[in-house]
C-alpha cells in the first residue's frame, strides 16, 4: 500500500480566497519590515567585525567544552567550529574561534587574548594559538554590501531566465514569489533576533533556488495546459496545473523538511541558524509557489498564442469574484 500525502487527483480551487492569501502575505511583509526598521538584524561576527583565533591541540575538539571555558570571560558573541582537513595528522585537531569586536573596537586586546588562552589551557593543556586575525568594521561593511549584491543579482538572473524561457508575466510572478520569500526570511530573523551571518546569506541563495524550482515546475505545467485547454479561463487552467503538480510539490517539501528537522535537532549550534533559515524557506517557498506566483500570473494574464505575442486582455479575476 502506497503512502500518499494527498489523493492522486485533486480539484482544489486555489484562487477562491486569493485576497486572503495576498492579504496574509502583505501583512507578514509589513510586520517583517516594521521589525527590521525598529530592531534591525542581529548581525553575527561576519558583519560586525571581531577576532578570529586558530587553535591546535592533540586531543579532539569539543566545542561545548571550549564554549563553557570562555563563558566566564563575557566576550559576547563567540563562534567555535572544528576544522577538518585530510592533510592533518591523526593527533592534529584544529578549531576556529571567532569573537565579536569589543566595545566598538576592531579587535580584542592583548590582555584578553592572554585570558582566552589561559581559560582554554585549563581544559586543553597543550592547546596552541596558531594565528590571531582581526576583521574591522570596514571589512564587515564590505561583506554586507557584497551579500546584498549577491542576493539582488541572483533574483535578477532569475528574472531574465524566466523571461526568456516563458513570458514576462511568468517572470513577474516568479520574481514576486522570490522577493516574497527573501523578505519574509529576513523579517523572521529580525523579529526573533536570530544571529544573521554569512551562513544565512548562503541559506537565502539556496531558498531562492529551491523556490524557483517549485515555481518553474508549476509554470511548465501551466504552459502545457494553456496549449491543451485553449478555451478554458486562465484561472481554471492554473487550478488544473497546480492540482496536477501538488503531489510532487508537497512530497519534495516534506522529504526536504524531514532532513532539515533532523539537522536542526542533532546538528548543534554551529549550523542551527542556517538550518532554521532553510526550514522557514522551504515552507514559505512552497506557499509562494502555489499562492503568490500563480496569483500574480493570474492578475497579469498570459498570451495564449506565443507566435503572435498578443497582449492579455480582460479582468482575470472577474469570474472568480462573480
Amino acid at each position: 500500500m502506497r503512502l500518499r500525502l494527498i489523493p492522486k487527483e485533486t480539484s482544489i480551487d486555489f484562487f477562491k480566497k486569493w485576497r486572503l492569501w495576498l492579504g496574509f502575505s502583505a501583512f507578514m511583509i509589513v510586520l517583517g519590515f516594521v521589525s527590521f526598521m525598529f530592531q534591525g538584524l542581529n548581525f553575527g561576527i561576519d558583519f560586525r567585525g571581531g577576532t578570529t583565533i586558530r587553535t591546535e591541540a592533540t586531543i579532539s575538539v569539543d566545542t561545548g567544552t571550549y564554549r563553557d571555558a570562555l563563558a566566564p570571560l563575557d566576550l559576547g558573541d563567540i563562534s567555535i567550529t572544528e576544522v577538518f582537513d585530510p592533510a592533518f595528522a591523526e593527533d592534529q585537531h584544529v578549531a576556529m574561534i571567532r569573537i565579536q569586536a569589543q566595545d566598538g573596537g576592531e579587535a580584542i586586546s592583548g590582555e584578553q587574548i592572554t585570558e582566552i588562552q589561559s581559560a582554554l589551557n585549563a581544559v586543553v593543556p597543550d592547546i596552541k594559538f596558531v594565528s590571531v586575525e582581526s576583521v574591522g568594521p570596514k571589512v564587515s561593511g564590505e561583506l554586507i554590501q557584497t551579500a546584498v549584491l549577491a542576493v539582488v543579482l541572483a533574483i535578477g538572473a532569475v528574472l531574465i531566465y524566466i523571461w526568456l524561457r516563458f513570458e514576462w508575466q511568468f517572470a513577474v510572478g516568479a520574481v514576486a514569489a522570490l522577493v516574497h520569500d527573501v523578505v519574509l526570511t529576513i523579517g523572521v530573523f529580525s523579529e526573533l533576533q536570530i544571529k544573521f551571518d554569512l551562513a544565512i546569506i548562503a541559506a537565502l541563495l539556496t531558498i531562492v533556488g529551491y523556490s524557483l524550482n517549485d515555481t518553474v515546475v508549476v509554470f511548465d505545467r501551466v504552459r502545457e495546459n494553456l496549449r491543451r485547454y485553449k478555451q478554458k479561463p486562465l484561472a481554471e487552467v492554473l487550478n488544473i496545473s497546480i492540482n496536477e503538480t501538488l503531489s510532487r510539490t508537497l512530497m519534495t517539501s516534506v522529504t526536504t523538511l524531514l532532513a532539515l528537522i533532523a539537522l536542526f535537532v542533532l546538528g548543534g549550534d554551529v549550523i542551527r541558524g542556517f538550518v532554521f533559515a532553510m526550514i522557514w524557506g522551504v515552507v514559505v517557498g512552497t506557499y509562494s509557489s502555489v499562492f503568490v506566483a500563480s496569483t500574480i500570473l493570474l492578475w497579469s494574464g498570459v498570451t495564449r498564442d506565443w507566435s503572435k505575442k498578443n497582449k492579455p486582455t480582460g479582468n482575470q479575476f472577474a469570474d472568480i469574484d462573480a
